[in-house]
């Protein structure tokens, strides 16, 4: 290399040569937040988002809530409970939409968008089959942030609300198809797990994620004849290794799931979009060649459902009767249960809501969190969805340059 000196004074200025300031990390600063919970008057609701000791442990971190009256009564859950976990209890709803965070358990009504503000953020459901371009016109006319429960996804990219309420889904889903099936529902007056002598219903299964694994659980516990279809084998496998048994499975091939449905009592669609619309599975000649008097639970249905016949029904009237099939469609079906669904639902959204605190709000923890940011399908006047924007012809703005622009 030779005897070659560098004169590094030439190169370093001598402000540069000096001892520099540590760097050392800023607490980010906590904010609170200002939750509103309103009265569910649509959609035959329920539930309520947050149960009182939920709201014990956020008021005790110092956010506000503030809950309509009367939100909680249809969980058995009283204003008086709310008021000493430390809730507003308000007498009309603008005031609960004053609040900057909305929680609700039904997607916000055309009449309730009235309400909203700017920059506003809401926390509910969609309802696919529900949403219309008119909706997402007047969301973006209001300018709010708008999240799916359908489409957050938690640390290991699993959808923890769609899993919590696909569990009560499925054990509903086949506890309701029993009844169904009795003379007393217009059905077959059959058992749905057969007697000594007598053999025992079959059941399809579309699917086999959460939904699928709990609906089989219940229905191998009544002693059904259970066949299952999916095109993902993996989860197939898992599903028999979580039940610890062999069971009759397929992927989805029209032969194969036409044969099987002729002759099933019952048919329970579940399989879940991670994105969009579920795809449509069984079609109407395929529905029209099962037996009179069956059954057919379409879990999928808030998602548009995976049976071509299937329209969306009301907890007022759930069923009706498409080529003598007895159709069961109601999207929020675990409504049924509201206060097991309540609690299960809060479990979820409480963690959420603290941590958005020590990101420095929502709207932070969005913009950090990829699980929560894949939720977004309208921000601040921009429709985020792809599905959304091809399905009804809606120009969509990437959600990763609207929230690089507002940092």
């Amino acid at each position: 290399m030779g005897d070659k000196r560098y004169n590094y004074s030439s190169v370093f200025t001598a402000s540069e040569l000096q001892p520099q300031e540590e760097v050392l990390a800023v607490m980010r600063k906590k904010k609170k937040l200002f939750i509103g919970i309103p009265k569910e008057s649509f959609f035959q609701e329920n539930r309520i988002a947050l149960v009182p000791s939920s709201v014990a442990t956020l008021v005790g971190h110092g956010h506000r809530v503030v809950i309509e009256r009367g939100a909680g009564d249809k969980s058995n859950y009283v204003d008086q409970e709310y008021s000493e976990a430390g809730a507003d209890i308000a007498y009309d709803p603008k005031q609960v939409f004053e609040a900057d965070v909305i929680i609700k358990v039904a997607p916000p009504s055309i009449e309730e968008l009235e309400y909203f503000k700017p920059n506003q953020i809401i926390i509910s459901p969609m309802h696919l089959p529900m949403v219309t371009p008119d909706y997402l016109m007047k969301l973006k006319q209001k300018r709010v942030i708008a999240l799916a429960w359908e489409y957050i996804k938690d640390q290991v990219g699993s959808f923890p609300f769609v899993r919590i309420i696909s569990e009560m889904a499925g054990i509903s889903a086949m506890l309701t198809s029993a009844e169904l099936l009795s003379n007393s529902s217009g059905g077959q007056g059959i058992l749905l797990g057969g007697i000594t002598g007598v053999p025992p219903c079959k059941v399809v299964i579309l699917g086999a994620g959460v939904v699928a694994e709990y609906a089989t659980r219940t229905a191998l516990g009544l002693g059904a004849d259970v066949r299952i279809f999916d095109n993902n084998i993996h989860k197939m496998m898992r599903l028999q290794h979580l039940l610890g048994r062999r069971l009759y499975t397929s992927s989805i091939n029209s032969d194969a799931l036409n044969k099987e449905l002729s002759d099933a009592d019952v048919a329970i669609g579940a399989i879940h979009s991670s994105t969009g619309r579920a795809p449509v599975v069984v079609s109407e000649d395929m529905v029209s060649q099962m037996k009179a008097g069956s059954v057919i639970m379409d879990v999928s249905i808030d998602q548009g459902g995976c049976f071509a016949t299937s329209r969306v029904t009301t907890h007022e009237k759930p069923t009706f009767r498409e080529y003598g099939v007895i159709h069961y469609c109601v999207p929020n079906i675990a409504s049924r249960v509201s206060q097991t669904a309540s609690k299960a639902v809060s479990n979820i959204l409480t963690p959420i809501l603290l941590q958005a605190e020590g990101t420095g709000g929502i709207e932070r923890l969005i913009y950090e969190s990829p699980g929560l940011r894949h939720g977004v399908y309208s921000y601040k006047g921009c429709l985020t969805n792809d599905y959304l924007g091809e399905k009804f012809q809606i120009k969509v703005t990437s959600l990763d340059l609207l929230l690089s622009s507002n940092l």
